[in-house]
């Protein structure tokens, strides 16, 4: 059984686990698939908004796929929660990914 197969198994009895979304969304990236990242991703982060670092990793993908005005919202919000979260280390993450990408 591979990391995806288990990390969905374990989703099958706990459905809503951000750590886990996350931890599958990062293993679609491994193997190429993107568009399934991306899914799980904006599923996540439409269930947990204060999910922080899912923010980086969907703007990166969408910057991979030249869709730059998507990043820049998703940078931009994740940049939000970082702020009402006050996590300091996401905020400065989410800047420079923006300010590189918009420069």
């Amino acid at each position: 059984m591979n990391r995806i197969e288990k990390i969905m198994e374990i989703l099958q009895d706990q459905p809503k686990d951000s750590f886990l979304k996350h931890a599958l969304a990062l293993e679609y990236i491994k193997i190429d698939k993107e568009d399934e990242a991306i899914i799980q991703f904006v599923e996540l982060l439409n269930n947990e908004p204060d999910y922080v670092g899912s923010y980086y990793h969907l703007a990166k993908l969408y910057e991979r796929n030249q869709e730059t005005d998507a990043a820049i919202e998703i940078y931009k919000k994740g940049m939000e929660v970082a702020k009402k979260l006050k996590d300091n280390h996401n905020l400065n993450e989410l800047r420079s990914a923006y300010d590189n990408l918009v420069d």
